[in-house]
């Protein structure tokens, strides 16, 4: 494979472009990828734009952090693996022909499952079950608050709640069209946090506050947040869309024994992701296979067709994932 190319969407001088660049080759622990589909995330928009998001970033690099499609060659230590093997993954530079990966951040394709369909799943599983269980502490018989629930991740994140025996599930949405689906994928009440008694309302629906919430928006909802909370309750901050700094109440914080808790991928070791992927074959692996945590298709587009696939992203208009076709 010395000097193979193929087809890929780069950060290039005036932004995203289309053309051939180098195929990796696969590192002795990873997997190399024919890749099929791949799916949009929130932080390629930033890649695309040509800033880093953790070891990824500026120029020539590839966006896309997950992707589908069959093992195409395998390093010199991986087991557990043949070519041929359809496999759904994380990893980085999605948006191309191939992809590599580290050989335990793959899963097998279930039974049955189109490449589109498996796209979809790795980083809302791998994202939300470690924000709910291993972060989180969650168990059956907590309420859950997702904030910004009409993302991939937050319908992932209400799906493994409902599964794992939550007691009361809450989704966001300031969009009225997309909040009146939430209760089609696993909340039983939809909130709007533009709202100004939305807190109340929260307390009133779990008899005095929230045991967890997890938050993909931060910034003005960090305050209201804390105020929905139970005491004792447990806060994970996942996602900073609507800011990344804001003022804290630190006295409501300690009143209520808020436990806030912070989580990125883009510091965590190799280890550390291997182990999360495997708590989501560990916990939920039966109702992937059988279609009960799946998430909605929202549009697909060409490999050539990535700018405007990222465009329909920033747009914030869609419903479920964006996929790309290489």
């Amino acid at each position: 494979m010395m000097g193979a190319t193929m087809q890929a969407a780069y950060v290039g001088e005036d932004g995203l472009e289309i053309g051939d660049v180098p195929r990796p080759e696969p590192k002795p622990q990873e997997i190399l990828v024919r890749v099929r589909t791949a799916a949009l995330n929130r932080a390629d928009l930033a890649v695309a734009s040509g800033a880093a998001h953790g070891a990824m970033g500026g120029r020539g690099t590839v966006p896309g952090l997950e992707f589908a499609g069959e093992v195409a060659a395998l390093g010199s230590h991986v087991t557990g693996w043949k070519v041929g093997d359809r496999v759904m993954c994380s990893g980085a530079g999605g948006y191309a022909e191939y992809a590599v990966t580290d050989h335990l951040r793959a899963l097998p394709i279930p039974e049955g499952f189109a490449f589109d369909r498996a796209a979809t799943l790795p980083l809302a599983l791998q994202t939300m079950h470690n924000a709910l269980v291993e972060n989180g502490g969650m168990s059956a018989g907590d309420s859950v608050l997702i904030l910004g629930a009409s993302s991939g991740v937050g319908l992932m994140g209400q799906q493994i709640a409902r599964h794992l025996g939550a007691r009361v599930v809450i989704g966001s949405s300031t969009d009225d069209a997309r909040r009146a689906k939430l209760t089609e994928f696993g909340a039983h009440h939809a909130i709007d946090t533009s709202e100004a008694d939305w807190p109340e309302q929260v307390r009133a629906l779990t008899d005095g506050g929230v045991d967890l919430i997890i938050d993909q928006i931060s910034g003005p909802l960090v305050t209201p947040a804390m105020q929905a909370a139970a005491v004792r309750g447990r806060i994970v901050n996942v996602g900073r869309l609507g800011g990344s700094t804001t003022e804290f109440d630190c006295d409501l914080h300690a009143l209520k024994r808020i436990r806030y808790i912070g989580v990125t991928f883009r510091t965590r070791s190799i280890e550390e992701i291997r182990a999360i992927v495997a708590g989501v074959k560990r916990d939920l692996w039966p109702v992937i296979c059988d279609g009960t945590l799946h998430l909605p298709i929202d549009r697909s587009f060409a490999l050539a067709e990535a700018g405007a696939a990222l465009e329909h992203m920033r747009a914030n208009r869609h419903f479920g994932k964006i996929l790309l076709h290489p």
